[in-house]
């Protein structure tokens, strides 16, 4: 049998079908090198250690949502691009549970200043501008954003909304309407208080 062929991109592929399949902690080098039937020594030419596997995974996931959301919002603004973009990521988050699990770590810096991160960024703020927020408000809420959808995923994929009413997606569809709500009555600075002043 032909030895296999390695490159960073094929390790990787690799790394992100494993966690899919297994979760993120199932990603190791000699797991991998297992699935590639070689030995863990020669992926070590391609990758540097198990975080950078799972940063080159991180890397492959912004990468895949981005072109999701991409596809979701175009066209649409307001609440419309909003449910797109939480969509992209809630259906990403079922179909690739491993790779979306990788998002939610802290990640090399070399993947927070990739490209695919950068693009990712731009189709929040493309989203955030269909509310009229100015440039400098954009970031509070790229991170509102994220910590709602990405917190709302995990306890959904968690398993924390299956023993109660109503349906999760009822849930969901209130949520976002709450969001949607909330960035259209984004406050002003001078609306800004200080919480230790009301203390």
């Amino acid at each position: 049998m032909p030895r296999q062929k390695l490159s960073f991109d094929i390790v990787v592929r690799e790394a992100c079908a494993l966690a899919d399949e297994h979760g993120l902690d199932a990603v190791t080098v000699s797991a991998v090198a297992r699935r590639l039937e070689v030995q863990a020594p020669s992926l070590y030419a391609h990758v540097r250690d198990v975080a950078a596997l799972k940063d080159g995974i991180a890397e492959a996931a912004l990468g895949e949502l981005g072109r999701r959301i991409s596809a979701e919002i175009a066209g649409r603004s307001g609440s419309d691009a909003l449910r797109g973009l939480a969509g992209a990521h809630r259906t990403f988050a079922r179909e690739a549970p491993g790779r979306w699990q990788s998002l939610q770590r802290r990640v090399g810096s070399a993947v927070a200043d990739s490209e695919a991160a950068g693009s990712l960024v731009s189709l929040m703020r493309a989203v955030l501008h269909g509310y009229g927020l100015p440039e400098g408000e954009q970031v509070h809420a790229i991170r509102l954003l994220g910590g709602a959808i990405n917190g709302y995923l995990s306890l959904e994929q968690s398993g924390n909304f299956a023993h109660s009413d109503p349906d999760p997606d009822v849930s969901w569809a209130r949520a976002l309407a709450a969001l949607d709500v909330l960035l259209r009555s984004w406050p002003s600075q001078e609306d800004q208080t200080n919480p230790e002043d009301s203390q």
